[in-house]
Formats: structure tokens, sequence, C-alpha cells
């Protein structure tokens, strides 16, 4: 059979690497203690599964979601979710648009808007999906680095002047994966400002939003004036309601964008299944304690982590937000061969930083939904273990 060239130019996706390490540990009877992917190891909350089971009994859930943007009562809770926590007002009928997880949406909009010989400005480090859905859709990914030094921001200025001409889309993070940075409202002011005056659309992608730490809740790109004519924000339910497997999330922003990325989908999926959806109204419009508590269980770990290896000589800037710390390699190790020792010497599975592209060299990334039972025991044995056993200075 023959192999499509796109796939032939495709690198392994980065998590599946991850996954055949973990699988080969385990294999061995290896003690892992596992800060690899970054998937909630908590349930989901016990009144969004009701929400789920009481409309999965109901017939009229199980045919096609031929809704077009989403089941109306879900994109009037996202309505009302983004009026509540970032004051920004949304029309459902246009500028809401249900899709089946970020990462779905992510790489559709790629195709969406993006002609060959078009260029995508990605982040480098960053979720490698950007890059690739823009490879997929035949234009080149310009990757501009985000540095320590520079608080992890894009310098948009220095993107050369022929890479703007050809430019229709810029990605960004934030809260910023796997770094863990925030960005300003004044952030966002000068991206607007960039948008319009390079005619660059912008992708936001917000998995995010609701991993905060120490109370500093992030902001919205649509807050700032003339954010809706620039760009989209994407949503996903997985994190904030420890959703992953349910495939469920929301694209908000520009209307004809939105129109865009509607009209691919359309003949690309079939919607997401109302019973999911249903159960998507719960988790936006129900009780919001659960987000708090996820909150106060990763602040937990995350100081658990960082608090433990500076203990031993390992200095790590605290995450303002997001599941993942973002750990500079101590020694002259690569980012490749810190994550090999971590496993082999320590039994501990952490993510090397070059995943994420070239300027994630000489990183480590920790995930802090660590899988398993006794998390912040885990964790407090993880340091133990790497103090023990892995050269750090």
């Amino acid at each position: 059979m023959q192999i499509a060239d796109r796939l032939l130019k495709t690198p392994p996706y980065p998590f599946a690497e991850l996954g055949r390490l973990k699988r080969n540990a385990i294999e061995e009877g290896v003690d892992l203690i596992d800060f690899g992917i970054g998937d909630p190891d908590q349930p989901t909350p016990a009144h969004i599964v009701e929400a789920l089971r009481q409309a999965a009994l109901d017939p009229k859930t199980h045919q096609y979601d031929e809704t077009g943007r989403g089941l109306p009562a879900y994109r009037q809770a996202v309505v009302s979710w983004y009026k509540q926590r970032f004051g920004v007002d949304l029309d459902p009928d246009r500028e809401v648009l249900r899709v089946i997880g970020a990462k779905e949406a992510l790489a559709h909009l790629a195709w969406a808007v993006l002609n060959p010989g078009d260029i995508a400005l990605v982040p480098d480090p960053s979720y490698p999906v950007y890059s690739v859905a823009s490879m997929f859709a035949g234009a080149d990914a310009y990757r501009f680095p985000l540095l320590e030094e520079a608080s992890y921001l894009p310098d948009l200025d220095a993107i050369p002047a022929d890479v703007l001409d050809r430019s229709r889309l810029i990605y960004l993070c934030y809260p910023n994966m796997p770094t863990g940075v925030v960005a300003a409202l004044d952030f966002y002011r000068s991206l607007v400002d960039f948008a319009r005056a390079r005619d660059v659309f912008v992708c936001l992608d917000m998995a995010y939003s609701e991993l905060y730490y120490d109370g500093q809740r992030p902001h919205s790109l649509l807050e700032v004036d003339g954010g809706k004519d620039v760009a989209i924000e994407i949503h996903s339910l997985s994190k904030t309601y420890n959703m992953t497997g349910w495939r469920l999330g929301f694209a908000v922003g520009n209307a004809d964008a939105l129109d865009t990325l509607e009209k691919l989908k359309s003949n690309v999926d079939s919607g997401a299944f109302f019973a999911i959806q249903e159960a998507g109204v719960a988790a936006l419009a129900g009780p919001q304690d659960c987000v708090d508590q996820m909150r106060q269980i990763y602040q937990r770990r995350r100081d658990l982590l960082t608090d433990g290896l500076a203990e031993i000589g390992w200095t790590i800037l605290k995450p303002q937000a997001t599941c993942y710390v973002w750990a500079p390699v101590p020694n002259d190790m690569t980012s490749a061969g810190m994550a090999e020792a971590l496993l082999r010497d320590a039994a501990v599975l952490a993510q090397p930083g070059s995943a994420y592209g070239v300027h994630g060299e000489g990183y480590v990334r920790f995930s802090l939904t660590v899988q398993g039972e006794r998390q912040e025991e885990r964790i407090v044995e993880a340091v133990q273990r790497i103090k023990e056993r892995v050269r750090i200075a």
C-alpha cells in the first residue's frame, strides 16, 4: 500500500513514543512514577457523569448532530460561562462552535484557512499539532522562539518581513503548554495590533485557561478591543473538568472564521454525541467547586515537586498555570539524555523538552497528572529517587 507523502514527512507523535517507553518499563516490572502525558488522574465530576447517563437514556440523543454549530443548550452554556468568566459577550448562533476536543479544532483550522505556499507562525516550544496540521494543509510552519528570558512571550517584531508576507495564521497557547506561563492583557493588545497590521489571523489555544495558581486568573484575548476581528479561541473541557476521553470543547470569536471551520468540519465529522453535549452543559452551567478543588490539588503537587527538587539543588521556576512543570536540565546533558537518566536510574518518566521544538532543548517537562494512587506520596518518592540516583549538578 502506498503511504501519503504527508505522513512520510510527519515525525512520530511524541506522546506515542512516551507511551511506548512507559509500556516497556511496565512490562519489565519497573515501579514507574509517571509524570509523562498530561491526562488528569481524577475522575470526571459525578454530576457531569450523571448528566451523560440521563441523556444517553433518551433515544433522541442517539441520532446525528445536524445542528451545525452544536446543541443550542450547549452553545448557550458556553455563552453564559464566557460572560461570567471573562466578561465577554458572545452570540450563540454566530460566535460559538462546538468542537470534538481542542486537538481536532486546532488541526482542522489549518485545513480551513491555509493554502499551499502559505505560512503558519508556530511557537517553539509548543504542542506538535500546530506545525503538523499546517504541513498537512500544504503550508509551511515558521517556528518562532519562546525564550525564558522573554517570559516565554514571542518577539513578533523579530519575524522576518518576507515570512510575514506569506503568513496567514499564528498559533499561540496561553496559559502556555509546556512552559506554564500566562499572558497579560498588554500582550494581547499588541497581538491584535500585529494581526491587523500584518493581516494574520490568530488562533489562541486556551485548553489550560482554568488551571491557574495563586489566584492569578488568565485573561481572554477577546477581552481586548478588536479581539473578535482577528481571532478565535479554542477551549477544551478535558483539563478543566477531567474529561479528556469525552472529546468535547468549543471555539469562540470571529464569526467568519467559525463559519469557515464549520464548513470544513461538516465534511469530515458528524458532530458530537448529543448526550456528551448535554454533559457539557452540566459541566459549564453546573457547580464549579470541582474546578476549584482541581486547582488546589495541582497547586499542592506543583509545590511538592518544585520545592522538593529545589531542596536537592534543582532550581525550577514555579509555573503560573497548566498542569506541567518546565524544568531546565541542570547539568551538561541533553533533554533526551536527562529524560533517559530519570527513567533508567530513577524509574521516573518525564518528557524531553526537545519533543516540543528546538527551543525546548535544555528542558524536561513533568506533568502534575501523576498516574496511579497516592499521587502526593509518589511525588515525594520521585524527588527522593532523583536525589539518590540522578546527577543534577
